[in-house]
């Protein structure tokens, strides 16, 4: 008979459990099932009490099989190990007599229903939280993207269309005249040339600055460096609205009022900017800098061809947000001028109420206008936002 010894993984274990006289007189054939299991022919034939076990291992076909011998007052144990599919079935019996043991010839219950089961509810369950996931964003673009929808909408449909309850949610006929009608009788495409010409001249000054001044903090050294970009960085802490006398009265001191350099002056440096590049550039790895050092760049090379290429989607993204600062700009501009000739939009949009009390659709049109160059700037430098916004979230 077959005697189930010990998990083991060495011969020497099997001579200590069962002993060496024990070996002497047994058959001397020792099986090594898997990597642990260890039968000994022990030559003792009808030995009560014991626990019959056979293992044998097939190399034709690549799997284990047990089969067991039942004995009068022995347990019952078969164990199939399956190479194709790698999972163990196992099917344990009751003592003899008892009836928890299958009959003969029959199979041992599997457990790969259950195996297939819990996959199913873990995979169902996965898409009910992509599905979630989906709703909800879909029910966050609905909420945002519906005022914009609304005022596309309201631009298209007469004033009457507009008060109607309730509200027009699809313009049947649509009305572009509107459009035309905001730019020539609000001088709306004079204010809109006027924004330009003073966003441009911000951005272009704000990155200018915010570079060369990050990268002398981050790789010169001078007197009262920390000092100063201390004070960089308290210059973001301070409202406008504190400042907006003393830089009024700057301006007229200046004889700058009424004209474009006192729209662009006070904005052509940004201590967000600053502080910004500066962290960026003591990013770059200092190997790079010793590098550029031995093939004899100096300090502007090293900046114009290492490292301004490396943060070029920083600087977009910083281009994109100086942008959407100066274009949005109403408080500043209404107290430095009082001519229509250097407005800017987001004052001009006040003249679109005094066209007509009833004219609200031309309101919406004009607004519509006014919003269209920062929505093509956001669809175009969409991807270099994002990789901006993330660059210094991601390591590696």
């Amino acid at each position: 008979m077959w005697r189930l010894v010990e998990h083991t993984e060495n011969l020497d274990t099997v001579v200590d459990l069962v002993g060496a006289s024990d070996l002497d007189g047994a058959s001397g054939e020792v099986y090594m099932v898997g990597s642990s299991r260890v039968a000994v022919s022990d030559g003792v034939a009808g030995s009560s009490g014991a626990v019959g076990l056979a293992e044998k291992n097939s190399a034709e076909s690549g799997e284990e099989r047990l089969e067991s011998s039942f004995q009068r007052s022995g347990v019952g144990l078969a164990e199939k190990n399956s190479a194709e599919s790698g999972e163990d079935v196992n099917d344990i019996g009751g003592a003899g007599g008892s009836g928890g043991s299958n009959p003969p010839g029959s199979s041992p219950p599997s457990s790969a229903g259950q195996v297939y089961s819990s996959a199913g509810r873990r995979r169902a369950r996965h898409y009910m939280i992509i599905g979630a996931r989906y709703i909800l964003l879909i029910a966050l673009a609905v909420i945002v993207g519906f005022p914009i929808y609304i005022t596309v909408v309201n631009s298209l449909i007469s004033s009457r269309q507009i008060a109607a309850r309730p509200p027009v949610l699809f313009p049947l006929h649509p009305l572009w005249g509107d459009f035309s009608a905001a730019f020539s009788q609000a001088h709306l495409g004079l204010y809109l040339r006027n924004s330009i010409i003073v966003t441009i001249f911000i951005v272009i000054g704000e990155l200018i600055t915010s570079v060369l001044a990050g990268y002398a903090f981050a790789y010169l050294k001078f007197p009262f460096r920390r000092t100063l970009f201390m004070a960089c960085i308290a210059t973001m802490m301070v409202p406008m609205e504190a400042t907006i006398v003393p830089n009024r009265q700057t301006i007229v001191a200046l004889g700058w009022f009424n004209s474009f350099p006192a729209l662009i002056v006070p904005f052509i440096a940004s201590g967000v900017g600053i502080f910004l590049f500066r962290q960026a550039f003591m990013g770059v790895p200092k190997d790079l800098h010793d590098a550029a050092r031995l093939d004899g760049y100096g300090h502007w090379q090293f900046l114009t061809r290492i490292v301004v290429p490396l943060n070029r989607p920083l600087i977009a993204a910083f281009a994109l947000y100086a942008f959407m600062s100066s274009w949005n700009q109403y408080l500043w501009p209404l107290i430095v001028t009082n001519t229509n000739s250097v407005r800017t939009v987001q004052i001009g949009m006040t003249e679109l109420e005094n066209v007509g009390i009833n004219h609200f659709n031309l309101i919406f049109a004009g607004t519509l206008l006014a919003s269209l160059p920062i929505f093509v700037l956001l669809v175009v430098f969409q991807r270099q936002l994002v990789r901006g916004l993330s660059a210094g979230a991601l390591k590696g």
